[in-house]
């Protein structure tokens, strides 16, 4: 597949164009900055701008027939604004204007997918990281409801802990309240999950909580 990744310079989203790469799909990220993105690989292209320029999202995303983004919200308490959010938006409109429907994203538990049962991580994530990064919960929200409340064919997978630990292979997927789903779980792991999804039918237009 031709799949364009967002977030590509990050920790995960590294990963996710590595393991793209290695399953034989051809890759195009949009970086800010490509230096901090020295793979060179056959199947691989980078289109340099930010989100908030719409002709360099355009760029990245066409010809696509999937989108990864591995963006998140900075944890950083100065951090100010919706860049993140107004990106993604961005990104679910030119995807839309272009008939590309499959998209895979990420966020955490706390945001609630329907299908969750009541759980404690729905009552104390969300307050947690009111207090401690309010303008990220935000962010983190905004995200989210750009791609829910478009008419992509989304997968957002929700991840609690992520670590620096080496790929297991286990990976447990399900919701709130009715799986079996832990925390923490390796960057590698999930980078495998985003990368599954592409062609995995079953949380279509769903956000399942990930662990290892």
């Amino acid at each position: 597949m031709r799949v364009t990744v967002f977030g590509a310079s990050g920790a995960i989203g590294r990963l996710v164009v590595q393991k793209l790469l290695d399953d034989g799909h051809q890759v195009t990220a949009l970086v800010r900055n490509p230096a901090k993105l020295t793979l060179t690989h056959a199947h691989f292209r980078v289109v340099t701008g930010q989100l908030s320029d719409r002709a360099a999202v355009e760029q990245a995303v066409s010809g696509a027939d999937a989108v990864i983004s591995a963006l998140g919200p900075s944890l950083k308490r100065s951090t100010t604004g919706t860049q993140v959010t107004d990106g993604t938006r961005t990104i679910a409109q030119v995807m839309e204007a272009r008939k590309i429907t499959r998209f895979v994203g990420l966020a955490t538990p706390s945001l609630a997918d329907p299908q969750d049962k009541p759980h404690w991580k729905h009552k104390v994530l969300p307050v947690a990281a009111g207090l401690m990064f309010p303008n990220a919960l935000a962010e983190l929200r905004g995200m989210t409801e750009a791609v829910t409340g478009s008419g992509l064919d989304y997968t957002i997978a929700r991840i609690t802990n992520p670590t620096d630990k080496s790929a297991t292979g286990r990976i447990r997927s399900g919701f709130l309240g009715h799986d079996k789903v832990g925390s923490a779980m390796s960057r590698a792991d999930i980078a495998a999950f985003l990368v599954s999804q592409l062609t995995d039918t079953r949380y279509r237009r769903a956000m399942p909580a990930i662990s290892n």
